[in-house]
């Protein structure tokens, strides 16, 4: 029998950024405390249990559920003695200065902030969005200059809910987050309340298709926030911008840079307007805009 103070140590190559997302929320569904990132390589620890077996089987078949293949040569694993990887992987964690006054910072670290910054506390878990990851810092600093004051936000596929809570710290009225994750949901309540901006947002599990976006009482809306990938946000391109008053503004993240060219072209088929543009390592993010109707 296998000590239980043993953990699996795995250790996954992913194929692409997008996989590499996946299998992180795999491996932490698998019953990872943490996932440590470096670039497409990923690392965890797992408690071993009753055999090594026994977890990297819990570990291929979380993998296999999410759609990621392991050929040989993509997945390894030892089992290690016992130690605190929580600590250890929390030592890899700092503040981030995002754009000119988001600082988004861990609860354990007390950040180096000034009066006029926007602090935003974020204990990565179950789910995305931690200012990690290129995507979330292109949709934070197109928030910021974009800003929200007295705005009402649709933040779609809000995982942690960082890009909520960003938006209320600029001043916005009122804000819905959802997640068709239910973990999520939870995480982003959590941050919310963590964050003091609990009060002031609605989150919910719903999955953003265009009959949920007809639907909703609260559209026309001032601002929407997408952090979500290319092949899920092109379909709903007119549905977003119908659900967008005259004027209001769709902030775009989660897009590879080489689907840009491709994304925009959709974007203008739509109806909508570019107005910026953020580019970090090979992810594309933007903000569009609809236009007042003429006359």
């Amino acid at each position: 029998m296998t000590d239980l103070a043993a953990w699996l140590r795995v250790r996954l190559r992913a194929a692409s950024e997008p996989e590499a997302d996946l299998a992180a929320d795999a491996l932490v569904g698998a019953g990872a405390a943490a996932v440590r990132r470096d670039g497409l390589r990923l690392t965890t620890h797992l408690p071993v249990g009753a055999t090594p077996g026994e977890a990297l089987r819990v570990v291929r078949d979380a993998l296999e559920r999410a759609g990621i293949a392991t050929p040989p040569g993509a997945l390894d694993w030892a089992v290690e003695a016992d130690r605190d990887w929580t600590e250890e992987w929390k030592a890899g964690l700092r503040a981030r200065r995002i754009g000119e006054r988001f600082v988004v910072h861990p609860t354990w670290i007390v950040p180096d902030a000034g009066p006029d910054d926007l602090r935003i506390a974020i204990d990565p878990g179950m789910a995305f969005g931690t200012a990690e990851h290129a995507t979330t810092r292109g949709a934070l600093r197109l928030l910021e200059a974009a800003g929200a004051r007295g705005a009402s936000v649709l933040d779609a596929g809000t995982g942690s809910g960082i890009l909520a809570i960003a938006a209320l710290r600029l001043g916005a009225a009122t804000v819905l987050a959802v997640d068709v994750d239910a973990d999520a949901v939870a995480a982003a309540r959590a941050n919310l309340r963590l964050n003091g901006v609990d009060g002031r947002a609605t989150v919910l599990v719903a999955d953003v298709t265009p009959a949920w976006l007809g639907g909703r009482p609260e559209a026309p809306l001032d601002l929407i926030l997408a952090n979500i990938l290319s092949g899920v946000l092109e379909p709903l391109l007119p549905s977003l911008r119908d659900a967008l008053a005259p004027r209001g503004s769709l902030i775009v993240s989660g897009i590879l840079a080489e689907e840009a060219s491709v994304f925009r072209r959709a974007a203008g088929s739509a109806g909508l307007l570019i107005e910026r543009e953020d580019v970090e390592e090979e992810w594309w993010s933007a903000r569009f805009s609809r236009p007042r109707p003429a006359g």
